[in-house]
């Protein structure tokens, strides 16, 4: 008999700077994961993003995880890059506001199935944000 083993269930993602068309280095984040609907969530991994804009050290999720969370801390990143107002210039935006991004944080929860890879890439802009399952 084979000692097969299923294959971890693994998350990965990588941010994109849609305002400037760079990837957004140096975004903090965290992964929390639970294992049910009404499951409590648990800090799972935390990384920040390289200076291709991705985060290739996360953990492999933990057997029985059902939900996924990542929280994306992008307001330090706008304020130390700049980039929101180099977009401000660009588009009829407010030229005022009371922090250095619009959204100062992104919370992406996802559904799992156990044994998938699931890529999850964040498309970012001081004003908005998308996010999409990739490969």
């Amino acid at each position: 008999m084979s000692s097969e083993t299923a294959a971890p269930t693994s998350v990965s993602t990588h941010i994109l700077d849609t305002s400037v068309g760079r990837p957004a280095e140096g975004v903090a984040l965290t992964l929390s994961v639970r294992s049910a609907s009404e499951g409590e969530w648990t800090a799972h991994g935390a990384s920040k993003t390289d200076a291709d804009g991705r985060c290739k050290d996360l953990p492999a999720l933990p057997e029985g995880t059902t939900h996924v969370r990542l929280d994306f801390a992008v307001e330090e990143y706008f304020v130390h890059h700049k980039t929101d107002q180099q977009a401000e210039e660009q588009q009829d935006a407010p030229r005022v506001r009371d922090s250095g991004a619009f959204f100062p944080e992104v919370a992406i929860t996802f559904a799992v199935t156990p044994g998938e890879h699931y890529h999850v890439p964040l498309l970012l802009n001081p004003f908005g944000y998308s996010v999409y399952r990739g490969s």
